[in-house]
Parts: structure tokens; sequence; C-alpha cells
């Protein structure tokens, strides 16, 4: 998958996120919270409606304009689990996470990952390129050997450095500097 490729796949999952907090027309609610979708701040604010058959008549409204957004596309609804699987794709890019993605995260979760090797080569020069089981694809970048080689399978811990770069250990190994192709 060419680079350009992965870069709109990840640039449409970051979309569809951002979304779930704001309506893809633009439009919000005049006191609605920055980042919060007109359609979802309509709902919280039913329960400002004293009378219980106006409140109803007000959810009922809200709701309905919400399942509408949803449906067609202009809010998506995202769990923290799909927020923790967005940001585990995007490891390894060199760009800002959005507030969205970024918020209640544990500081380990954004600097390291572990995975599975689902292939590996040396190029002409004798550097690994790995591809993991779910399609990102790491280069080293420096000269340093490692005692076994990495194949389907093997366990790999890649984690940042400093400067945006990052180290790869495969398999417990000694570590070496990488970046991520795709």
């Amino acid at each position: 998958m060419s680079s350009l490729a992965l870069r709109r796949k990840v640039g449409i999952a970051l979309a569809a996120g951002a979304a779930a907090l704001t309506l893809a027309s633009g439009g919000q609610a005049a006191d609605a919270p920055k980042g919060r979708a007109a359609q979802l701040q309509a709902v919280v604010d039913c329960r400002q409606q004293a009378d219980p058959t106006a409140r109803l008549a007000c959810y009922d409204a809200a709701t309905a304009s919400l399942d509408a957004a949803e449906k067609a596309g202009d809010v998506v609804v995202v769990d923290r689990a799909q927020v923790r699987e967005a940001r585990r794709a995007a490891f390894g890019f060199n760009f800002a996470m959005p507030a969205f993605m970024a918020r209640d995260a544990e500081p380990d979760e954004l600097d390291r990952i572990t995975a599975t090797v689902d292939s590996a080569r040396q190029d002409a020069s004798g550097k690994w390129v790995i591809k993991l089981t779910d399609g990102a694809v790491w280069r080293q970048i420096d000269t340093k050997r490692i005692f076994k080689d990495p194949r389907h399978g093997s366990t790999v811990e890649i984690r940042s450095a400093s400067m945006g770069s990052f180290f790869m250990k495969i398999d417990g190994q000694m570590q070496m500097r990488v970046r991520r192709d795709n």
C-alpha cells in the first residue's frame, strides 16, 4: 500500500473520530461547548425543560435529529476503545493528534506499542523492513545488528525516542532505531 493511500486511510479515520465531536457541516448550537456536535448539545439541553411533557417532546425531537445526523454521516459516535484503536493505528506518524484522541490517554499508551510481525526482510543495505500484522511497515534506520532474525509471529515493542524517532525491540533483543514507512 502506498504511503499516500495509508495517509488517506488514517486521515479518514481521524476525520471520522473528529466528527464524533463536531458536525461535519460545521453548524453548532450557540451555547454548545467547543467540539460538541449541535445535535448532541440539543439532547443535553433537553434536561433544562422543567415540564415533563415538554422535556419528553424535546428529547424525542433531539434524539430523532441526532439519529438522522448519525445515519447521514454528519455525526459519528465513537467509544473509548475505538479512540484507542485509532491512536494505535496512527502510532509512528508525525502529526498532532486531535484533542479527542489525546483526552484521558494514559501516558504510556501514546509512547509505546506491542505488536506481532507479519513478515520481515532485509533491504539491499542489510537493514530490516518489518511489516506488522496490522499492516504498519517499519524500517530500520541505524546500523545495529540483531542476533535472531525476526519472522512471522515475532513480538515487537516499539517506543517513542527523542526528536520524533522510535526504537524497536524484536523478541526482547537489543533495540534498533526505526521509522514508520506507511
